[in-house]
């Protein structure tokens, strides 16, 4: 039983679907560690729950602004810049 299993889910075609997961798996456990972490929201000590609700405007922008989003900001949301202005620019034809 085990064997026919183990032929079942390891063979290369689902390979690529163990990387999406792997991959999915891996932001979702980088993003609850960020939070955990860092998020000015977030108090995981009893002394920080104490504290109650906290105006700390500063953190809470220095949180929310981080390096990719001052990365992506300017730039446009597209994936392949390039082939899509060749197919859509039509001065080009």
């Amino acid at each position: 039983m085990a064997s026919s299993t183990a032929n079942r889910w390891l063979r290369p075609e689902v390979y690529p679907l163990f990387a999406a997961v792997g991959v999915a798996v891996g932001i979702c456990g980088l993003q609850l560690v960020r939070n955990i972490c860092i998020n000015p929201e977030v108090r995981v000590n009893k002394e920080h729950r104490a504290a109650g609700v906290l105006d700390n405007f500063a953190e809470g922008e220095k949180y929310t602004e981080h390096f990719l989003r001052k990365f992506v900001r300017n730039k446009s949301p597209e994936i392949m810049p390039s082939i899509n202005s060749f197919f859509t620019d039509p001065s080009r034809s």
